[in-house]
């Protein structure tokens, strides 16, 4: 009889979410619990967080989470970091030893400020400046990888299960007025602490739980607008398609989740002639960006989360309502574990984006 992690689970990993529309604080321990019960859909190979509304006291700074492999790395790393920003906090992420999770690198992070120097003689905004910056560490700085770039929140991932993950990285002492996480079950590509989810830049975070038949094709074509994939798991390339629809492009996040789950033609022929117009042009202008191959993600953001399927529901996620919190996750127990009296439970369509936001006078 093969034993646990030795069986292939097409359907594996697993999804959660939680989100308070009050921008009420979350203790990170609650999403830790919400994957015990979505044991089974991972292996050990991958489980990850992120938190947002987590730095209060260095909210208008950029939080780097950086693996090293060496201290040398590390010291070469942060003089990249001094050319273009002022770092205000570096420091170790406080993590605590558990047999469950083995040979860690080296896990920091910094607290950064851009010179506006260098954006004004770069002529580029802040954003953009750490997306380049978040690039060029993780193709040309051997053995660190930047895991986390975004304001006032934080990813948190490691090679084990996500519930070890949590104990590890101390979540229960973090609060935020949302979290994401995931547990892993690779089937396609190798287990390592870069490929676990989620996978972020800025304050976009993607946890995701499917396969990527488009991989390929949706590699070249953002790699053509200066992404590079180089974290050998199909999963990264979603962040940044969302980067770059939402922050360069400007577009909405329905009309991005329109793009990347495209209705079919069929469809959108019986739509409003206005509707019509907009959808037609958004799958042909972004046709490279579609996303084929079976999938459910969450999208984490500053001040809110989306949920979404693939086009034919090919993979299983579930949502759910309580006073000012929503819920999402691969599987009702996740929820219930977080809420058990959540209310309203249902699984969107496919295609269809659930959107959640934090009331904006918040």
């Amino acid at each position: 009889m093969k034993k646990e992690g030795q069986v292939r689970i097409p359907s594996g990993c697993a999804i959660a979410a939680v989100i308070s529309r009050k921008g009420n604080k979350m203790s990170g321990e609650l999403i830790t619990n919400a994957m015990k019960p979505m044991h089974d859909r991972s292996n050990g190979l991958g489980g990850g967080f992120a938190g947002y509304g987590i730095y209060p006291e260095y909210k208008d700074f950029y939080a780097f989470h950086i693996f090293f492999n060496s201290r040398a790395t590390r010291k070469d790393c942060e003089q990249l970091l001094k050319e273009s920003f002022e770092i205000v906090q570096a420091e170790i992420i406080p993590t605590r030893k558990i047999p469950a999770i083995t040979d860690e690198p080296l896990i920091w992070r910094y607290f950064v400020s851009p010179f506006k120097s260098v954006l004004k003689s770069l002529q580029i905004d802040e954003k953009e400046l750490v997306a380049r910056t978040v690039m060029m560490i993780n193709t040309s700085v051997n053995g660190a990888y930047v895991f986390s770039s975004g304001k006032n929140m934080g990813t948190f991932k490691a090679v084990g299960f996500p519930e070890d993950v949590g104990v590890f990285y101390k979540l229960e002492k973090y609060e935020g007025y949302s979290w994401t996480a995931h547990g892993r079950y690779p089937t396609n590509t190798p287990g390592w602490w870069g490929g676990c989810h989620p996978f972020t830049l800025l304050d976009y975070s993607i946890v995701h739980n499917g396969e990527i038949s488009s991989y390929d094709a949706n590699r070249r074509a953002i790699e053509m607008f200066g992404y590079k994939c180089s974290l050998q798991t199909d999963t990264e390339v979603i962040t940044y398609i969302m980067d770059y629809l939402i922050r360069r492009q400007n577009l909405t996040y329905k009309e991005a989740a329109s793009i990347i789950a495209a209705p079919f033609w069929s469809t959108i022929s019986s739509k409003d002639e206005k509707e019509k117009q907009l959808l037609t042009y958004l799958r042909t202008m972004f046709s490279d960006f579609l996303i084929t191959g079976p999938f459910s993600i969450v999208l984490g953001f500053n001040g809110g989360l989306m949920a979404l399927n693939d086009r034919l529901k090919l993979r299983s996620m579930v949502v759910g309502e309580k006073d000012d919190k929503v819920f999402i996750a691969s599987e009702e127990a996740a929820i219930r574990t977080m809420e058990p009296d959540a209310e309203n439970i249902y699984a969107p369509s496919g295609g269809e984006p659930v959107i959640v936001k934090v009331e904006e006078d918040i």
